[in-house]
């Protein structure tokens, strides 16, 4: 980044390369919109050019960057206002993996996550999807160590309640539908 910010534009392809997928996947899971996070992804590095000089040696490169992501997420729905709510099935893909149920919860989780109020969503996104440290978080949002830890406790104390909700839900579908399955004839009925 000090290359990039004396100056050395080419090196930001490096830094791109390095941050574009973290970014877009921060900013799916927390717009699920794929359009709107790519077009994110682009405004947080023309900030990065045109804020360059505003970054200090000895910070965090991360939380800088994440810093410019959420301001350039609330300028955008400043300017344009959301108008159409979080829907769980707008929430990226999972890869697929070998086990249905375990695919079965992460799609559940997903929508657990989904649900969360926006600042709940964004802070467990920032410290588990996008491995930002406690310290980068708390000055990333400008508040104390401790109201992190705090903040992320609940969040996920939210998000379990959530996720346990779902699950019921779904464990209830599937009964119903058990229940509705007529039983099959064998060949030698009459």
């Amino acid at each position: 980044m000090l290359q990039v910010r004396d100056g050395a534009g080419e090196t930001l392809g490096v830094l791109f390369d390095r941050y574009q997928t973290p970014l877009f996947n921060f900013y799916s899971k927390l717009t699920g919109d794929r359009a709107l996070s790519e077009d994110l992804v682009q405004e947080v590095f023309l900030r990065i050019l045109k804020y360059r000089q505003s970054y200090r040696p000895g910070t965090p490169f991360r939380a800088w960057i994440y810093q410019i992501a959420r301001n350039a997420r609330v300028d955008h729905f400043r300017r344009f206002p959301r108008q159409t709510a979080l829907e769980p099935e707008m929430l990226p893909p999972v890869v697929p993996t070998d086990s249905a149920q375990e695919q079965q919860e992460v799609e559940l989780l997903q929508r657990a996550l989904g649900q969360l109020p926006e600042e709940k969503r964004e802070i467990l996104l920032l410290c588990r999807f996008q491995e930002l440290k406690y310290e980068e978080i708390a000055s990333l949002l400008g508040c104390e160590l401790n109201t992190v830890r705090t903040r992320i406790h609940r969040a996920l104390q939210e998000l379990r309640k959530a996720f346990d909700q779902l699950a019921q839900g779904t464990m209830l579908k599937k009964a119903e539908a058990a229940r509705n399955i007529p039983p099959q004839r064998g060949r030698h009925e009459v």
